[in-house]
């Protein structure tokens, strides 16, 4: 498929369940990135999926061959003209991310290309996280005028305060996937989007071995110290919404436009 082809392509979030496995899939023809309604979508599927009983392992990933996930939808940010606004937008990465912490079910990442911005802060809220070595990762936002904010403290309990605050200052820079896999956000890197698709499916179709109520266990365990995160993640969506409406940003916007 080209890039004319993908263009042309509707935006979707969807659910697919293969041996009990829920694999959710995001898609956007703008290099997977997320506007507000699909932010939306993507909260409700991944709750869905926590509750629905067919389903033992959720798997994360998007749609195309090259970008997991652009971030924020630029489009979207270029038009937020208030705080208030502001503030929704940026909360509908929090939302996601609340979403995949209270999730009582394990959240395994499919990242098959580079991914910038919000789509980290998601790649780094996966309980288990698998990807390609083409799947390079850059925290861009201090480069528009605002800060990895929302998403930041999703990178941080990945990958320590020191990796987060190197990517998040070093915002020109991809840093690639044998890097996130040293810093832990990756657990393996593969060659190919086929031999990553085989190992999702091999791992995740054995952990639906396991007990459920084991892993749910497990779960809550991991995500121990995150319990305020529900209102952490709407402050710090407040901030990037009044950061947004400064002149830099603004002008920086457009450009990128």
């Amino acid at each position: 498929m080209n890039n004319s082809d993908y263009y042309n392509m509707e935006a979707y979030v969807k659910l697919n369940i293969e041996n009990q496995v829920g694999y959710i899939e995001f898609f956007h023809p703008e290099h997977n990135s997320l506007p507000a309604n699909l932010l939306a979508k993507l909260t409700r599927t991944i709750t869905d999926a926590g509750k629905n009983e067919d389903i033992k392992v959720i798997v994360l990933k998007s749609g195309g061959d090259r970008t997991f996930c652009a971030g924020a939808s630029f489009n979207e940010l270029v038009n937020i003209n208030d705080e208030e606004s502001g503030k929704v937008f940026f909360s509908g990465f929090a939302n996601v991310i609340n979403a995949m912490r209270k999730c009582p079910k394990f959240i395994i990442g499919r990242i098959q290309g580079k991914t910038v911005g919000g789509g980290v802060g998601i790649t780094s809220a996966t309980d288990y996280c698998m990807a390609t070595k083409f799947a390079a990762i850059k925290l861009s936002e201090l480069n528009l005028g605002i800060g990895p904010f929302v998403v930041g403290p999703a990178v941080e309990r990945k990958l320590g305060l020191s990796a987060m605050s190197q990517i998040a200052i070093d915002a020109n820079s991809f840093y690639s996937a044998d890097w996130a896999k040293q810093k832990g956000l990756f657990t393996q890197v593969y060659e190919s989007t086929n031999e990553l698709d085989e190992a999702v499916k091999s791992f995740t179709e054995n952990l639906c071995t396991y007990n459920v109520e084991a892993m749910k266990e497990m779960k809550k365990m991991f995500w121990r110290g995150t319990e305020d995160w529900d209102d952490l993640l709407l402050q710090r969506a407040k901030i990037s919404g009044k950061l947004v409406l400064s002149e830099f940003t603004k002008e920086t916007l457009k450009r990128f436009k």
